[in-house]
């Protein structure tokens, strides 16, 4: 087994953690009071929360499949938020993505438009946000 040299060369920055929504009332009050899109990959549920730091929280439905789909579906919404949101510099929304029967099998570019065209219907970020579509 390998032991890490403290004097190695440091690893490039992680992309920082995003804050979750964990409580039910959190999912409740976003799917309430907040704006949606739907997409082949993800429906998104945005609330705007002035003076607040961006939040995000993930739900995949049983109707999707067993929980080796659910899963990965979650991981893979997880990993589209964590290399799409971060570069925005976003705050003040609480987000939710749910995912879909595509989510598990959408080829990965196509679930990152996905993710972006819904924060762009939903006001999320300006329509004009040109770094964000498609290349």
């Amino acid at each position: 087994m390998q032991r890490l040299d403290p004097n190695a060369a440091s690893l490039p920055p992680a992309v920082p953690r995003l804050e979750r929504l964990k409580k039910r009332r959190e999912f409740l009050r976003a799917a309430s009071r907040g704006k949606r899109a739907a997409r082949p990959g993800l429906v998104l549920q945005a609330l705007a929360v002035p003076e607040s730091s961006l939040k995000l929280g993930f739900t995949v439905t049983k109707k999707i499949g067993n929980a080796v789909i659910r899963n990965r579906a979650r991981r893979r919404l997880k990993e589209a938020a964590r290399l799409t949101l971060p570069a925005m510099g976003l705050s003040g929304w609480d987000l939710v993505l749910i995912g879909r029967h595509a989510t598990a099998e959408r080829p990965f570019p196509l679930l990152i438009e996905d993710l972006r065209a819904a924060l762009r219907q939903t006001g999320v970020v300006p329509v004009s946000y040109t770094h964000l579509r498609a290349h």
